[in-house]
């Protein structure tokens, strides 16, 4: 799909596949709050995929380093609304970048590309939603331009 060169090390960009399930699950739980969201059984996750690899509006990334280790990923959803002027969000989910790859700029770089996809899309608005405990990722997320405009609820169904 597409590359990013950052400090001369090349990072791919593609669509996550089904055999990169394991890697992404790892990833998701590789992280003090997925510590204790994700499991170990595949099953739903493999359910979860085939929804997400169906559905035209979402695409779910998988990067890789040079030597083809997964090291980042994103759920990238295009959601048409009727708001906004009949606005088509773009809605940013499921961001992990490794523990081994953090500080390289490959966060930064990969938001910038999400936008840009987006922006090719039609998208006129990129939210995303994170927890209120991440306080890093809340720094990170505001360095990029994006502001605390909504308070989010979520109820289990």
């Amino acid at each position: 799909m597409d590359a990013l060169t950052l400090a001369g090390r090349r990072y791919s960009i593609v669509r996550a596949v089904a055999d990169d399930l394991p890697a992404l699950v790892a990833l998701l739980a590789d992280d003090v709050l997925g510590r204790e969201r994700e499991s170990n059984d595949l099953g739903p996750y493999e359910t979860a995929f085939a929804r997400i690899d169906q559905d035209p509006n979402q695409l779910l990334l998988a990067v890789r380093d040079e030597e083809g280790t997964l090291v980042a990923t994103m759920q990238l959803t295009l959601v048409p609304s009727l708001s906004r002027g009949g606005a088509l969000r773009l809605q940013i989910e499921a961001v992990r970048v490794a523990g081994s790859t953090r500080g390289t700029g490959l966060g930064t770089a990969l938001f910038d590309w999400a936008h840009t996809w987006g922006r090719r899309q039609g998208a006129v608005l990129a939210q995303l939603t994170t927890d209120a405990t991440r306080l890093d990722a809340h720094r990170f997320y505001e360095r990029l331009g994006y502001a605390a405009s909504h308070v989010g609820m979520k109820l289990d169904l």
